[in-house]
């Protein structure tokens, strides 16, 4: 079984363990860590918008090296916390097309809901998880960091004789 686990800063530590846990032992696991180019992108777009004032410092890569150490650091915390071989990917890029690129060829994905942890429901996904979990080609274990939210949280259905939301018109 080969296994991708798609960690973020703010959740990778219950994303391994849960990795950990559900993972056969003789599973080829690979730590994935995507950052994104947009800051980058940004300073560049900055440091032309100053054109024809005195030349501004290069921010790109002082920018990309603190990245990339960030990254390194991370996939290092999280190989140790998984506790067992793993390959190590750190990529850049625009996140949700990276993470599905590197499940190609992978039996499973295992990512962590990164919207709303207060309730249940779709918005528990943001829109890079909301993506990867619609476009991976494998298996998917989609996990709730700490603890998943009481079934209360889960908003009441409509009244009785309320229409159905209309589906946006196609072509």
């Amino acid at each position: 079984m080969r296994a991708l686990v798609w960690i973020i800063e703010d959740t990778w530590e219950d994303t391994v363990d849960e990795a950990a846990a559900f993972l056969p032992t003789d599973a080829e696991v690979t730590l994935l860590h995507v950052a994104s180019t947009e800051p980058e992108t940004l300073a560049r777009a900055a440091r032309r918008g100053l054109l024809g004032r005195q030349r501004p410092p290069d921010l790109e890569q002082p920018l990309r090296v603190i990245s990339e150490q960030a990254a390194h650091d991370l996939l290092a915390d999280a190989a140790t916390r998984l506790g067992r071989p793993a390959r190590l990917d750190a990529r850049r890029g625009r996140v949700k097309h990276e993470v599905v690129a590197a499940a190609e060829g992978m039996d499973f994905l295992v990512l962590a809901r990164d919207g709303d942890r207060e309730r249940l429901g779709p918005r528990s996904l943001g829109p890079a998880a909301r993506f990867v979990v619609d476009h991976a080609p494998c298996g998917v274990l989609l996990i709730w960091p700490d603890v998943a939210p009481a079934l209360t949280t889960i908003p009441p259905p409509p009244p009785p004789g309320t229409p159905p939301p209309e589906s946006p018109p196609r072509g």
